[in-house]
């Protein structure tokens, strides 16, 4: 069974405070508004709607929690960096964002989404700095790489990773097309080691 099929939805919380009592380990996914976060989820889950796919960047502010069959959390992170978004709403974001990433014992990995076309922009690098002191493992999904040649696509993999290379084994890179479909099975693969289980295809 594939790790992310059939994830169902739990609970949804805009406050720190409000934040649930862990039942087992978490997995965020945060990513940078109109990055494709939202559509990748819903891929990697088989599902057209588990994540609200917003036709307004920015729109989601809340986290949000979905169990996965195997006991897991996935947790969806709200999208950082639209620009329309009130000072006072991106204040309580970020501060949102930084508690849950640096204080979340239960969280054991961060899925990290980046447009393929603009990767590492300087917000992806601040979610990086705040994330990368704890120690925890990061994977990078280059989203809506099916815009890209495939030669692109290989260049775009090639410069991030060099680029993280300093950051050590504990950062991994891939890309991804929800449109396609294609890098579903490496996502989980990575995921499913942090998870310390069998890669879904060898179940």
């Amino acid at each position: 069974m594939p790790l992310f099929r059939n994830a169902t939805f739990e609970i949804s919380i805009a406050q720190s405070a409000a934040l649930p009592l862990a039942t087992g380990a978490e997995v965020a996914f945060a990513g940078r508004s109109n990055a494709g976060k939202s559509s990748a989820i819903n891929t990697l889950a088989g599902h057209t709607r588990l994540a609200y796919v917003s036709k307004t960047p920015g729109r989601t502010q809340l986290i949000n929690f979905f169990r996965l069959n195997c006991g897991a959390a996935l947790v969806d992170l709200p999208g950082y960096g639209y620009a329309q978004v009130p000072e006072k709403v991106r204040r309580q974001w970020q501060g949102l964002l930084e508690d849950y990433l640096k204080k979340r014992e239960s969280l054991i990995g961060l899925v990290l989404i980046m447009d393929s076309r603009h990767p590492l922009t300087p917000l992806d690098q601040a979610m990086i700095g705040w994330f990368a002191p704890t120690g925890k493992p990061i994977h990078v999904m280059l989203t809506k790489s099916d815009k890209l040649s495939r030669n692109e696509a290989n260049k775009t993999l090639f410069a991030v990773r060099k680029e993280l290379a300093p950051l050590g084994e504990r950062v991994t890179v891939q890309l991804f097309s929800s449109l396609k479909k294609t890098g579903v099975e490496e996502c989980e693969a990575v995921v499913a080691g942090w998870l310390g289980l069998a890669p879904p295809s060898a179940q």
